[in-house]
């Protein structure tokens, strides 16, 4: 529950009645029901019911005429207001909202929620990018939009001969870090990293044009060559009173055009659909422009059929609309993208480095339409861990979709992009990711600062261990080795159980600024829904985020005692039998073993760590607040002279020696310490607590942040340890 915005107890909003109700609730993310204790039978749909797009379109409707009664339960503030975007309903008539967010207008950059429902309208739980309010001290920007274009030029980091025009900046509120802030969204345009021109969003500050955040626009996969054909397959076209077009009515209606090699920039420049007289198409070869169309047109229907059949989920948006797709874009392209603006996706005919072998395989045109899904569900950010994240999603559905297309030519495997004749062999591979020398197989603090198509091994690693386990294993034809980061064995899950933990979590519980370690309690919740808290499938889950280094495995639920991982340091004698040592006071673990009132555990660039990517920010609003970070069942040492150390940093706006905002160092209870903003620092200053009074005992370690009304200060800790 965030405490500092005085977030309501709970919501529940009745949709089918058209109501909202207050009911009392733990935390924004509070425990629903789930599957039957131990039992492991799929939901089916991922526990979704099927929609049709009249039922759907009216859900949320009912979800936006309850917005603004719901906005006021959540306890947002007066000009903040909530656009229903989905609405989900679980078999059991649970319901589950995703809003956006906007502020006096403006779009909120990580303003997403979701807001969980039972059957009679009772919340049982919320999941916000942004915990509590969003306030800013105005709308009217320092900048204007030709400042802030010109500042995100200079910024732009994926693109060369970068430029931006004032009509190609937006103001908007960024809610991405711990302060919500007045920025433009500016979209940079240029040549990209391999060549062709791309686009790139760059965030920056409204008032000082520092940047706050950038990301490619084409979520794309890209390499050193990409392309395949998929031999002789059907595929469902549409006749006109001339002959026959590649426009499939079974699927939305999903069209397949020719760009006729229109710039990057523009791809639909000279495009027209694709149209002849006979229904027979492409002869398997790039000698002809309607080869490549086949395996768009054939692997955006296995795409569709895919969610259809494993979700109840009817296209990109879940509305029966196809998206349109083109070929022969750009010349040498090796590349494939998806662009949410036209909801359109864009296929390269590589060049000479892959033999000219055009972007079109299965897994890719799985990947980049789970780029629209992601898009229309989570939306997940595409930089820092989000973004790997989102890349990882469409790696995992682009090679779901691959297993079931089922095609002789293309056999189902955890390569990616491994028909697109590269040097390597693949793109990426899931088994083992870090074969590549780039990727990452493991998690680590560095993990938000990687390119995105990097850091997605992790998840990428996550999701081969949970559904095919450990040890090596020949799946289409080709070699996988299980490997782990903590050399762990055990069993999957299987791979439609594991995709389907993977799309309740995405759907359901998963946010824009979701990262790893967000990622594994969405997931862990999602089994639980499906199979059940004390299911084998839950505790698989685990064990395989614990084997990429993100959190440790939970209990063995077959014998109530947890499974110790191989690399568990044997206990000093000096510890005593109740209890434990302190965990990740270095924050290099994110969240884990901590509890926060907020998203006080950060990575995020705004303020600095002092050893690697992650700190505590508490505080800093400028208003009355509170906060609280604790950790409990700490064991002191019952020998020598114990203490507690860590680092802080204190910056504030106030002046003079009153302490105006506090943060106090409890210990069962009892306040050991007390710091505040006369204690102002430069950078981090460690600081000691004596413990020699809890010799021996388990404690609960706790800072405690207040604020007052005006000005604000910042209280930074990194490097907590009891020693």
């Amino acid at each position: 529950m965030n405490g500092k915005n005085a977030l309501a107890a709970g919501v529940a909003a009745a949709l089918a009645l058209g109501s909202v109700t207050m009911v009392a609730t733990q935390s924004t993310a509070a425990p629903r029901p789930t599957a039957a204790t131990g039992t492991s039978v799929a939901q089916p749909g991922a526990g979704f019911k099927a929609m049709t797009a009249d039922a759907r379109g009216e859900a949320i409707r009912t979800a936006g005429r309850n917005a603004a009664a719901t906005a006021r339960e959540l306890g947002l503030g007066p000009d903040e207001r909530l656009v229903a975007k989905d609405v989900l309903i679980d078999a059991d008539g649970s319901r589950h909202v995703r809003y956006d967010r906007t502020y006096r207008g403006l779009p909120v950059i990580g303003g997403d929620l979701v807001v969980h429902l039972a059957e009679d309208g009772t919340i049982t739980g919320s999941d916000l990018a942004h915990q509590g309010a969003v306030r800013v001290a105005g709308t009217t920007p320092k900048l204007t939009a030709a400042d802030a274009s010109a500042k995100a030029v200079k910024h732009a980091r994926h693109v060369k001969k970068a430029k931006a025009g004032s009509k190609d900046s937006t103001l908007v509120v960024y809610a991405v870090g711990k302060i919500p802030v007045l920025a433009y969204r500016s979209t940079v345009t240029g040549e990209g990293e391999t060549g062709p021109t791309s686009r790139q969003a760059v965030i920056v500050d409204a008032t000082s044009g520092a940047a706050l955040d950038q990301y490619e626009l084409h979520q794309n996969i890209t390499g050193t060559g990409n392309g395949v054909t998929v031999g002789q397959v059907s595929i469902e076209t549409t006749q006109t009173a001339g002959g026959y077009t590649l426009t499939d009515a079974a699927h939305g209606g999903t069209i397949v055009y020719d760009s006729y090699n229109s710039p990057q920039s523009n791809p639909r420049q000279n495009a027209r659909a694709f149209s002849k007289t006979t229904n027979s198409w492409g002869n398997g070869t790039s000698s002809s422009r309607e080869s490549a169309a086949v395996d768009a047109s054939y692997g955006l229907a296995k795409t569709w059929d895919y969610y259809k059949d494993s979700f109840n989920r009817s296209g990109i948006r879940n509305d029966g609309r196809g998206a349109r797709a083109y070929v022969h874009v750009d010349n040498s392209l090796v590349n494939a993208f998806y662009d949410d603006n036209c909801f359109c996706m864009y296929f390269g005919d590589g060049s000479s480095q892959n033999s000219n072998t055009p972007v079109t395989a299965v897994d890719v045109a799985g990947h980049e339409m789970s780029h629209g899904v992601t898009s229309a569900t989570a939306n997940l950010t595409y930089s820092g861990e989000s973004g790997g994240l989102n890349e990882a999603t469409s790696d995992i559905f682009g090679t779901m979709v691959e297993f079931y297309a089922n095609n002789a030519g293309d056999p189902g495997d955890y390569y990616i992009g491994e028909k697109l004749n590269m040097s390597g062999g693949s793109l990426r591979r899931m088994d083992n990711p870090a074969t590549d020398g780039r990727s990452l197989s493991c998690w680590n603090s560095g993990a938000g600062s990687v390119d995105v198509h990097l850091s997605s091994g992790v998840g990428n690693h996550f999701f081969y261990l949970a559904a095919e386990g450990t040890g090596a294993k020949t799946i289409g034809g080709r070699p996988h080795t299980g490997t782990t980061c903590n050399n762990d064995t055990f069993a999957g899950i299987g791979k439609d159980k594991a995709a389907a933990v993977w799309y309740r979590a995405l759907t359901t519980y998963m946010t824009s600024t979701t990262n790893y370690a967000g990622a594994r309690t969405a997931t862990l919740q999602a089994a639980a829904d499906l199979y059940g808290t004390n299911s084998q499938e839950r505790y698989l889950v685990s064990k395989a985020w614990a084997a990429v280094s993100v959190g440790t495995a939970l209990p063995d639920p077959g014998t109530g005692t947890p499974t110790p991982s191989p690399s568990t340091p044997t206990p000093s004698p000096t510890t005593p039998p109740s209890g434990n040592a302190l965990t990740n006071g270095s924050f290099e673990q994110g969240a884990g073993g901590w509890t926060q009132s907020d998203s006080i555990i950060t990575s995020s660039s705004l303020q600095p760590a002092r050893d690697g990517s992650w700190y505590a920010w508490m505080m800093g609003y400028g208003a009355d607040a509170v906060e609280s970070l604790s950790q409990s069942n700490i064991a002191v040492p019952s020998t020598g002279a114990p203490k507690f150390t860590f680092w802080l940093k204190v910056s504030t706006q106030e002046s003079g020696s009153t302490a105006y905002d506090t943060l106090k160092v409890n210990v069962n209870g009892t306040t050991l310490a007390t710091y505040s903003n006369a204690d102002a620092s430069s950078g981090y200053v460690q600081k000691t607590v004596d413990l020699s009074a809890h010799k021996g005992q388990t404690v609960k370690l706790e800072f405690a942040g207040t604020e007052d009304t005006y000005l604000s200060t910042i209280f930074l800790l990194d490097g907590i340890t009891i020693g």
